[in-house]
């Protein structure tokens, strides 16, 4: 009976409807001394649309006042004119009604189920309205009866209505970025309040390593993202919605396959050889992963860009990306459900040569080889006519495999309050990503929960509890998205993609048939992700020793994946064009590809690991001018893993996708397993004098599983100052139009173990061949694979950084500035010259490689109002170029193919990648062939090669090394913000520059041209293009070999988000019971510009279109949604 109870009591609680009120926001100024109360009644009625309803016994009109108010809301000169006495007012529509405070209730509240009485409670209502020192309503503002769990939030105007149990009363009115105020509720029916800035955010508290900080003694360069602005962008992952939003911050999406997180995030550039990504630390844990978190049930994202990350040790060289989920707050449970539908599709499609284009080519092709043209010219028309799709087909590849639009779905459930002892955050969400493909079983389907409790024992002790499942499954073609998206961008278009008697098509390449591999007729690729992170929370403050505690903390993760791979044979059918049946139809040859036999691989893999940590903490300060923060902690860390991997073949069958059902021939299985450990010891210093001379020391003693014994631990410290100069006398006195001016700088050592395991240890391998040594029995050969290193040592980075933060203009104008200097040494990495290949040694790494990475970040922002209108507007950016001080190579190449002294190459192990004959046009005749030095065999229409070293000899060494690679030096955004009345808008640009992408196209008769080939190419008769000549594939030097015509900026500028905004008026709310409804659109990926590249999206990894996958489009999504609070 008790549990039915508490469920009626909590369902009542959650759908109570509160007072109903109208906007308040008209401002209105009045200057009445020695007047009446009814006299200024009688004046707002004129410069208002509102009007007055009242009792006479219970209002004292006559009463005299002596009012003057400058565009104050009307709501604020009530508060003023009522003050002291027990008249209340309540909005409804365009009335105010004014009326005595309720006397307190005292009746028993009877159960209708039970018939029992509750004891007597005496209520007391006070309402009001909560704005910003400016006269803004805050909602969403947090007002709590002190000491209790009984609380309100302020609607979209700021209005809120509270029922007391104690008519003295503290009421506790909180908001986001605002300093907490405490109004006493003793004899005031109405209470109007108006929050401080936290001294323009400065005393906003931050997450920074195992804690929290004030931002206004922060000495550490960080970025700041609340979880609010994360939600305006659209996409299911996470890490996607980073770009443009903070400065430092570099993401690259390179893909927009269903389920994938192929989005690369850079903090401040690239600092080393091997791994640059971040640290991603979740409500605390380390390593756990940002990509597939809910982004509804996020707090904010702080990224710890210099030496402030060092507390986090070797995983947080290139800087931490901390996460804070959202936690319950004392207050009546609160509910929130959050639904949007969008619609996406690739944000470009490479325009391809059609039918006759293409056919005009092939004739090409043969003529420049001394063959006869395949195609008249009347022919290469009859492929645009449509009038023959059997012998002269045209097909759009993109148009027969793509949809128009795909689906996806958002929807999102919280529930979140708390009491004295227990404060609760419940999420619970579903989402669904569909493919580009038509007729695809393609897609992503992701069901998460996270719970977040809060509790105490007492006043000493308390606890947390987080728990976090996610259950993903996705289903991919068994070809692979990239593989399809390639097959389908080169398709031969004088190739039917469906007969018209509706048969499947002929194959395209090598058995390809896009349109019917991404359907299921190829079989599936189904794979089940299972993951359950949970945390396990103690905190003692310690009573006999003011300022001190100590929280202890055990996290356990674990997770599984699944995979199920079934193909099967598809369907092709090719015709001769010459056979035909006796009603004149078309003979086609059927045939089954790319096997004769269904086949399955099966993969499972489970992983674990155990992260246990103690912090103590201590803070005091002495003559309330100096204040200390001590913090010192241990952590451990163990992770432990293993895969199964199967595989078999000659299914009779495929209606029974399973490994016993499959051949005892050709069949294979592995499997491996994993362990590894890790101890770190660290802490931190904080002190300031009056929170105006900074001061920070970090430190971390880390030990590794990665290195020998004698070096498995290393001590890495940093140190950071700060002086709020804005603070000083001086500054006050001459500089007071700058309210706030902080310098900090910080310098710190951080070790890197992200490297290749076990590299002091001597590795063995077994060999392919079998020897059976002249016996009957057979064995593998067991040999050594890698000469150890066993002195290899810790990667350590060398961190520099200074700035200045600032703000402006009564604190509406913000801005931070930046210049970091980072140092990367002891690189691990091979003598690529010292030792010849032909030596024939796998060589270890070795700590050998230097790396300097050099730049700023920067981020500027105003914000105010004009009056209904609320406006921000914010630029951020970021640069960093970086640069190999040292690595082994040989003395003996030239300076220009030297990447010594140049940014680190694309791919660090293939050091050649970047190098590229430097293309100087096209030969437009025989007689600038004959003039020119050039590539042997070269001929009209080539592309010219630079003769680099001017020896007269076109060959390998007029090579030159391109300093660009695929990340950008530069990346920013721009944003905009507006809000009137119900109404709010919202858009981010995001830029970058300095990135480059090797674009070249398949050609001749493997696959299709661009249609940017087909137009700008060389033929005798445009001897003067600007491109070279059609051309088959590889066959020409200048396909073959790198060069910097095909080399493309991928400089761009495009509309990320735009959202618009509407908040239905809260009177419609309160008749369906909602605290709040908010209905929005958005998009993401809206409009790009890129000038050198506008056949693929500037921000994917698309290199080349010859060979191996291509990557899934990157997306564009229009979305709409609704929120509800209850």
């Amino acid at each position: 009976m008790k549990m039915k109870l508490t469920v009626l009591l909590t369902i009542i609680s959650l759908f109570q409807i509160q007072a109903n009120t109208y906007s308040q926001s008209k401002k209105i100024s009045l200057d009445m001394p020695d007047a009446t109360v009814q006299e200024v009644i009688q004046e707002i009625e004129q410069l208002s649309d509102y009007k007055f309803l009242l009792n006479r016994k219970d209002v004292d009109l006559y009463r005299e006042v002596s009012i003057k108010v400058k565009k104050k809301l009307i709501s604020t000169i009530l508060n003023e004119l009522f003050e002291g006495t027990n008249i209340r007012f309540e909005v409804l529509h365009k009335q105010i009604i004014l009326k005595k405070a309720k006397i307190p209730i005292k009746k028993p509240v009877v159960l209708p189920l039970t018939g029992q009485s509750l004891p007597v409670i005496d209520q007391f209502s006070v309402s009001g309205m909560v704005t910003d020192e400016d006269g803004n309503p805050l909602p969403g503002a947090n007002i709590v009866e002190k000491g209790t769990t009984n609380g309100v939030t302020a609607d979209f105007d700021g209005n809120f209505s509270i029922e007391l149990a104690d008519e003295n009363a503290t009421l506790v009115i909180s908001y986001i970025g605002f300093s907490t105020m405490e109004v006493s509720a003793e004899g005031q029916a109405n209470i109007n309040v108006q929050l401080k800035e936290s001294a323009a955010g400065l005393e906003e508290v931050v997450v920074v390593g195992y804690g929290t900080q004030k931002k206004v003694t922060l000495t550490g360069a960080i970025s700041n993202l609340k979880g609010e602005e994360v939600l305006k962008s659209p996409t299911t992952n996470v890490s996607q919605a980073l770009g443009g939003r903070m400065a430092g911050v570099t993401t690259v999406q390179r893909s927009g396959e269903p389920g994938a997180d192929d989005t690369v995030i850079r903090i401040r550039g690239s600092n080393t050889l091997g791994d640059n990504s971040a640290l991603v630390v979740v409500d605390g844990v380390p390593g756990r992963s940002l990509s597939r978190i809910d982004p509804n049930s996020i707090e904010s994202i702080t990224v710890l860009k210099d030496v402030s990350a060092a507390i986090y040790g070797s995983q947080a060289a290139n800087g931490v990306i901390l996460v804070k989920t959202k936690r319950g707050r004392l207050g009546k449970p609160s509910l929130t459900f959050n639904y949007n539908q969008g619609f996406n599709q690739p944000t470009r499609i490479p325009e391809m040569a059609n039918g006759s284009e293409y056919a005009r080519l092939q004739s090409e092709i043969d003529i420049y080889a001394g063959r006869s043209p395949r195609y008249s010219d009347e022919e290469i028309a009859m492929f645009s006519s449509n009038s023959d799709p059997w012998l002269y087909p045209n097909t759009d590849w993109f148009d027969e495999v793509l949809k128009p639009w795909s689906g996806q779905k958002n929807v999102n459930g919280q529930i979140s309050g708390g009491g004295e002892y227990v404060n609760y955050f419940i999420s619970g969400g579903y989402k669904f990503q569909d493919a580009y493909y038509r007729n695809s079983v393609s897609n992503y389907k992701q069901y998460d929960f996270r719970t977040n409790i809060d509790g105490k024992f007492s006043d000493n002790i308390s606890w947390g509890v987080d728990l976090y499942g996610r259950f993903a499954d996705t289903n991919s073609p068994t070809q692979g998205f990239g593989a399809i998206f390639r097959t389908t961008t080169v398709g031969n278009p004088n190739i039917p993609a469906v007969w018209p008697d509706g048969s499947p098509g002929p194959d395209i390449l090598g058995g390809q048939n896009p349109v019917t591999i991404s359907t299921g007729a190829a079989g599936f690729d189904e794979t089940k992700n299972y993951s359950l992170n949970s945390s396990f929370k103690l905190n003692f403050k310690i009573p006999w020793i003011e300022g001190l505690s100590l929280n202890l903390s055990t996290n356990f993760d674990k997770s599984f994946e699944n995979r199920k791979r079934f193909e099967t044979p598809w369907e092709v059918n090719s015709w001769d064009q010459v056979s035909y049946d006796a009603n004149d139809k078309p003979i086609l040859n059927s045939a089954m590809v790319p096997f004769n036999d269904p086949r399955l691989t099966q993969y499972s893999a489970e992983k674990q690991s155990l992260l246990t940590n103690a912090v103590m903490n201590y803070e005091t300060t002495f003559n309330e001018i100096h204040n200390i923060k001590l913090l010192g902690g241990v952590e451990s860390r163990e992770d432990k893993g293993g895969n199964f991997n199967a595989f078999r073949r000659h299914y009779v069958s495929s209606t029974t996708p399973e490994l016993f059902a499959g051949g005892d021939q050709d069949k294979d299985n592995t499997g491996g397993s994993y362990e590894s450990a890790r101890l770190n010891y660290f802490g931190r210093l904080n002190y300031n004098f009056k929170e105006k001379l900074l001061f920070e020391f970090v430190w971390r003693y880390d030990g590794s599983y990665i290195f020998p014994e004698e070096n498995r631990f290393g001590f890495f410290p940093g140190v950071s100052l700060g002086w709020r100069m804005s603070e000083e006398k001086f500054w006050k006195e001459n500089l007071s139009f700058v309210d706030e001016f902080k310098i900090r700088t910080s310098y710190g050592q951080t070790g890197n173990d992200r490297i290749g395991e076990w590299q002091y240890l001597a590795s063995y391998g077994y060999s392919d061949f079998i020897y059976n040594f002249g016996v009957n029995e057979s064995y593998k050969l067991l040999f050594e694979e890698r000469i150890p290193n066993e002195n290899v040592s810790w990667e350590v980075a060398n961190q520099f950084d200074i700035g200045i933060e600032s703000y402006f203009l009564d604190k509406k104008l913000y801005f931070d500035l930046a210049f970091f200097d980072y140092r990367r040494s002891d690189i691990l990495w091979w003598r690529n010259a010292s030792v010849p290949t032909s030596a024939g040694i796998n060589l270890p790494r070795e700590n050998i490689g230097k790396v300097t990475n050099q730049g700023f970040d920067f981020n500027l922002s105003y914000r105010g109002n004009i009056n209904d209108l609320g406006y921000s507007v914010g630029l951020n950016g970021g640069y960093a170029k970086n640069k190999i001080t040292f690595w082994d190579e040989s003395p003996g190449r030239p300076e220009w193919q030297q990447s010594t002294g140049k940014p680190i190459p694309t791919v660090p192990e293939d050091i050649d990648q970047d190098l590229y004959y430097v293309s100087e046009g096209i030969f437009n005749d025989q007689a600038e062939v004959d003039a020119t030095p050039h590539w042997e065999g070269a001929r009209p229409g080539d592309i010219i090669f630079k003769d680099v070293n001017e020896d007269g000899v076109i060959n390998g060494l007029d090579r030159v090394r391109d300093e660009k690679n695929n990340i950008p030096r530069f990346s920013g955004g721009l944003n905009l913000a507006l809000n009137y009345k119900q109404f709010d808008f919202s858009m981010l640009f995001q830029g970058a520059a300095g990135a480059v992408r090797y674009i070249s196209t398949e050609s001749g008769l493997i696959g299709n041209f661009l249609k940017d080939y087909y137009d700008n190419r060389w033929t005798p008769d445009n001897p003067d293009a600007p491109g070279p000549r059609a051309h088959n594939r590889d066959s020409e030097y200048w396909r073959n070999n790198r060069n910097t015509y095909f080399l493309r900026k991928s400089d761009y500028l495009r509309l990320k988000t735009l959202e618009l905004g509407y908040n239905l008026p809260q009177d419609l709310c309160d008749k369906f019971g909602s605290k709040g409804t908010r209905l929005y659109v958005n998009g993401y990926n809206l409009l790009t510009y890129s000038p050198d590249l506008k056949d693929f999206d500037p921000e994917s990894d698309q290199r080349s279109l010859s060979g191996g996958s291509q990557p899934y489009p990157v997306q564009r999504v229009i979305n709409g949604g609704i929120e509800i609070k209850f």
